[in-house]
């Protein structure tokens, strides 16, 4: 699977760091004297560790840690909390939120090292990564063989890590998501000759038709943005390029022709007209520009179709959304947030209990019905909820909920992983190639040499 093979190098450093601490689980049966194993300098529950369904009563004390949500969430958050204690009498839970900043991973890596990690957490794949490598999280499929039973069959099977043995297993509960859509104005794209209804299947589609209307703009305006950090890993993920060796050690990228045919098209377009010639470098998205009438392609991101409703109405009123090309990979992919339960837990009972309970259909629906945000849920009920399948009218919107629900029942998290570093070298390159500085396969060779120095640096 992509994502087992595809290890930024960020997850690299934060496993050894974990690993040179001493203080992660074995994940044997071993344990001390008085009945709990023992993980470096802490002491946890034998139960926490080893084979065996997690037992004990859900009662007593937790503690949950959210990543940058209780300013704009603590309404929610706090209902559901107030519901599980009342489901559940006799338990506790404090909710803390981690800012996520630039040190979240440094925060959770120091907190796993001083065996305090919160007993339910919200983590990224980067970090939850880390922290089952370690053994710092309840190995699911031991503890809870029926876990994954509530959420998209293809996510859960997506969402494996790998434990200090090297084996697969499910540590974490898939939570809230994001998707991805294509949104267009429709009036630029007929005067194109293209038919809005029927949105391309490739990526090389979709580059044939910025091409069309480059020819039919006549300068007048643009297909989309031109900087290539917009579409990338995205566009070579969605053609199921490789990107990294099967080990993760390198990058491969440049071993697939489609690769710099890939380029030569960015080189093509930019050059054509398709792409405004000072947005090559530019890191604005595509939001102004598309509001403005100025490209026929906006953000890929659904909220953004949000964001036209509310800021250009006339153009929102021209506004189509389509699914984003499946190309080869046959599939889109997500990079969900999880929730992994502490194997360090005193109350490891109530802890995976509380993690269930918040990412069941019922409140991961009620969270993406909330008017403040737009996500999209990982269990299979909640991506069957009308609010995602019933659409009347043209509402744009609407329909954007609609694609990119539907797109995820069969989505993975198998997402690829780079470094800033890594992607500004590969971007600089591919800029390089569209600005005819560079050919293009010499532009891709360069590429990977530059990518795989940093991934040798550990960058």
């Amino acid at each position: 699977m992509r994502a087992r093979r595809l290890t930024g190098s960020l997850t690299c450093l934060v496993v050894l760091s974990l690993t040179a601490a001493g203080c992660g689980l074995s994940g044997g049966s071993g344990g001390s004297d008085d009945g709990e194993a023992t993980a470096g300098a802490c002491k946890v529950d034998a139960g926490n560790v080893g084979s065996g369904k997690l037992s004990g009563d859900v009662k007593g004390n937790i503690t949950f840690q959210t990543t940058n949500l209780k300013k704009d969430f603590g309404d929610f958050f706090n209902g559901v909390i107030d519901a599980f204690e009342k489901k559940y009498p006799g338990t506790s839970v404090k909710w803390v939120d981690d800012p996520g900043d630039a040190k979240f991973t440094e925060r959770n890596v120091a907190d796993a090292q001083a065996c305090s990690l919160p007993d339910v957490i919200n983590l990224n794949k980067v970090t939850a990564t880390a922290l089952t490598k370690s053994g710092y999280l309840l190995n699911l499929d031991e503890k809870d063989p029926d876990a994954g039973k509530p959420f998209v069959p293809a996510f859960w099977d997506s969402s494996t890590l790998k434990d200090s043995s090297g084996s697969d297993i499910h540590s974490v509960l898939p939570w809230y998501t994001g998707g991805i859509n294509l949104t267009y104005n429709t009036e630029m794209l007929k005067k194109a000759g293209i038919d809005p209804e029927k949105p391309p299947t490739t990526i090389f589609g979709l580059f044939e038709d910025y091409e069309k209307i480059a020819k039919s703009a006549k300068g007048k305006y643009y297909a989309t943005m031109a900087n290539p950090i917009w579409r990338l890993p995205a566009d070579w993920q969605q053609m199921d390029i490789k990107v990294y060796s099967d080990d993760g050690k390198s990058f491969v990228f440049a071993d697939d022709p489609r690769t710099t045919e890939w380029v030569a098209w960015m080189k093509r377009l930019y050059q054509g007209g398709a792409m405004p010639k000072d947005s090559l470098s530019s890191s604005d998205d595509p939001s102004t520009p598309y509001g403005n009438g100025q490209v026929a392609y906006g953000s890929t991101n659904p909220s953004f179709v949000r964001f036209v409703k509310q800021n250009s109405p006339s153009v929102y009123d021209k506004t189509g959304v389509g699914q984003y090309p499946f190309d080869k990979l046959g599939h889109t992919t997500g990079a969900p947030q999880y929730i992994g339960v502490a194997s360090t837990s005193k109350n490891a009972a109530t802890a995976l209990a509380f993690g269930k309970f918040l990412t069941n259909a019922e409140n991961q629906t009620a969270w993406c019905k909330d008017p403040n945000v737009v996500i999209f849920p990982t269990t299979t009920e909640s991506l069957e909820d009308p609010f995602f399948t019933d659409v009347t009218g043209d509402d744009p919107f609407g329909e954007a909920r609609k694609v990119v629900a539907e797109q995820l029942k069969t989505a993975t998290a198998d997402e690829v992983v780079l470094s800033d570093p890594q992607r500004n070298a590969i971007v600089a390159e591919v800029q390089l190639a569209m600005q005819g500085k560079k050919s293009p396969e010499q532009a891709v060779k360069d590429a990977q040499e530059k990518a795989n120095e940093l991934l040798t640096q550990g960058s």
